[in-house]
């Protein structure tokens, strides 16, 4: 594999970006895409599972995407929101009432970023509700605006050098059960996890004095992690018999990535608000918050206001990708894949004790490697080492949470290019263990 121009661009680039702002895994710089199928500027192909940190569920080039962009863009590319209206926005606005959960009269508020959304969602929150205290989890990231960081508690690098943080969010232990913090298995949880909140509330956590419950339907970059239906049942029931608002951050898991319109619809309960973002509009800038109207009734302008938001190349990009995923067949055809995945990996686990979990609802999976499946102990040098050796024979797959695999395609993947990359990664993996990936690929791979 030739990379000399890829190379090149990645010195000019670190000349000029800031550190904080990648995170490095490889030198892949992009030239086009088609597909799920990405091309770098030296001309090597790649078969897409990042789909651009899940904003890109229905492509990275896609023409129906790209017609309505080009179609608006021959009108006007933008006029502020704040002091102004236009169609694609307001058509938008009713398209998200119309597909979110929950039959209640709602409103919608645009940003730029999932990071704004998760920031607007305190504001109206607290608003709302007269109360302070947010209620987050550990291993949520929410983004990297001030509101959205001090909900995120994923990794310390973030936090460091900038606090203090907003006041009065508190995360707590989000339900992992393949590494359940309380020794339990499924079949014997008593919801320990959700019992730590409760304590919380009977002793340092005023309950009524707590706003609103923010989380993730799967844990996005904690490690795809999928809760048991009970515990999000539960946590929603402690919600309305304390009139606390239950959000859904629906950022990374929605616009079908899970197999269903929303992360939250596999678990039977209706949010009082969702937070949307990335592949809203196919990765153009563009972010929301639906919620019930009487929350969204309750700060006034210019409190959640953005000059450049609900941008009408972005709402057209959005509506075009949201009628894509509405035709019949596509939400099946995620399901399809995704079932496609799991069987596989769960087929070849009996062969690679590395493998140690293999979860995920749709096209959101995630495959945990560990050095032992008895103690659990994260394999992060394999994780790392893989993801470069599936980059050098074509395919682009990233870690999260250090140990887990991310597996998260453009949603209209093709079962060829799927079955394509699954056996690339099965080969990465024979190379790792193989001793075939030299070390010094560590000093490129940095993740998480």
């Amino acid at each position: 594999m030739n990379i000399t121009k890829c190379i090149k661009a990645v010195e000019r680039d670190r000349k000029v970006i800031a550190d904080s702002s990648r995170i490095s895994y490889y030198p892949l710089v992009i030239s086009s895409i088609d597909g799920a199928t990405i091309e770098d500027i030296d001309g090597n192909k790649y078969i897409d599972l990042l789909s651009s940190a899940g904003a890109l569920n229905v492509g990275g080039s896609n023409s129906r995407v790209k017609e309505a962009i080009i179609e608006q863009l021959s009108k006007f590319i933008h006029y502020t929101p704040a002091y102004s209206y236009h169609e694609p926005m307001i058509r938008l606005a009713e398209k998200l009432i119309e597909i979110t959960p929950g039959n209640y009269s709602k409103k919608v508020a645009f940003g730029l970023s999932g990071s704004d959304a998760n920031d607007g969602i305190i504001k109206f929150a607290r608003a709302y509700t007269g109360r302070s205290s947010i209620i987050t989890f550990i291993g949520a990231y929410h983004g990297s605006t001030y509101g959205s960081m001090t909900m995120s508690a994923i990794t310390p690098k973030m936090r460091r050098k900038i606090g203090p943080f907003v006041p009065d969010i508190h995360s707590f232990m989000y339900p992992n059960c393949y590494r359940c913090n309380f020794g339990k298995s499924e079949d014997c949880c008593n919801l320990e996890c959700l019992e730590q909140i409760k304590e919380a509330f009977k002793n340092y956590i005023p309950i009524d004095e707590v706003a609103a419950i923010i989380i993730e339907p799967i844990q996005g970059d904690g490690g795809i992690i999928v809760p048991p239906k009970k515990y999000i049942k539960k946590l929603y029931e402690l919600c309305i018999k304390n009139k606390i608002l239950f959000v859904s951050e629906e950022v990374q898991q929605g616009f079908g990535r899970t197999g269903k319109w929303f992360g939250i619809d596999n678990f039977d309960v209706i949010p009082d608000a969702v937070i949307l973002g990335k592949s809203i509009a196919s990765g153009m800038p563009l972010s929301a918050i639906v919620a019930r109207e009487e929350i969204m009734q309750s700060l006034e302008a210019p409190a959640h206001a953005f000059t450049t938001a609900a941008n009408p190349v972005c709402c057209c990009a959005a509506l075009s990708t949201i009628e894509i995923i509405s035709e019949k067949g596509f939400l099946e055809h995620v399901n399809k894949i995704g079932n496609l995945v799991k069987e596989y990996f769960n087929k070849i686990k009996d062969a690679y004790e590395i493998i140690g979990d293999v979860r995920g609802l749709g096209l959101s999976i995630g495959v945990e490697l560990v050095t032992d499946r008895i103690k659990k102990e994260k394999d992060i040098q394999a994780a790392s080492k893989i993801c470069y050796r599936c980059y050098e024979k074509g395919v682009v797959l990233i870690t999260l949470n250090g140990n887990v695999l991310r597996i998260q395609p453009p949603l209209n993947i093709t079962e060829k290019e799927m079955s394509k990359a699954l056996e690339i990664i099965k080969s990465s993996i024979d190379d790792y263990l193989g001793g075939r990936i030299a070390d010094d690929v560590l000093k490129l791979v940095k993740g998480w």
